[in-house]
């Protein structure tokens, strides 16, 4: 049977979302293990990207055996779910290729002076004191403080959020383009007969 059948529209979403399924594994493990080592001290952050991968693992499941069962309603659901998931990844890699230097400048400030714990972390690993200035009366967990050889994290920051936000961006596009591709495989395979079903079955 060629790939435009029950069989292989059946193997295909299955195997979709079991790299989703180890995908919000990775993400809710690598959430943890910085978490468990100090790497990360943000409660917002750690619990951001639990509740993604807990998400897509959720979504993925359902996925998985709509897929296995061929259940309609399930495949129906999942189809809907992914595809706004794609409008939104999307958007948001997209927004990420496409962002300035003066718009990344607003962002990350606005991201630092909400943020105590994630300043903490940003200044205790790339060993810089303040945003665009150091205050020498002020506290600071780099090792550089005590020395006040700090200089501050804005333009620390900037080299590594403009690698990142590429990454981010077309790491996200690569995904989105693999759930529209999940959304046309469910809609296919929920049309389709299963052979071993009742042929006077309706679907």
């Amino acid at each position: 049977m060629g790939c435009a059948g029950f069989t292989c529209s059946k193997h295909s979403l299955c195997a979709l979302n079991i790299l989703y399924v180890m995908v919000s594994l990775l993400m809710i493990g690598i959430a943890a293990w910085g978490a468990w080592f100090g790497l990360v001290s943000s409660f917002q952050v750690v619990g951001g990207v639990v509740g993604v991968g807990v998400f897509l693992f959720f979504v993925a499941l359902a996925g998985l055996i709509g897929a296995m069962k061929h259940h309609q309603v399930l495949l129906f659901f999942y189809m809907i779910i992914l595809f706004m998931v794609f409008i939104v990844q999307f958007s948001v890699s997209s927004a990420c290729l496409a962002i300035n230097r003066e718009q990344q400048d607003h962002l990350l400030e606005v991201g630092w002076n909400n943020s105590q714990s994630t300043q903490r972390d940003v200044e205790k690993s790339l060993n810089c004191c303040g945003f665009k200035k150091v205050d020498p009366n002020g506290t600071c967990d780099a090792a550089c403080f005590p020395n006040h050889s700090c200089l501050p994290c804005a333009d620390k920051i900037q080299e590594h959020a403009g690698e990142a936000l590429r990454f981010v961006g077309g790491i996200g596009l690569f995904f989105s383009f693999t759930e529209i591709l999940g959304v046309w495989l469910t809609y296919r395979y929920r049309n389709q007969k299963d052979p071993r079903a009742n042929p006077s079955a309706f679907l």
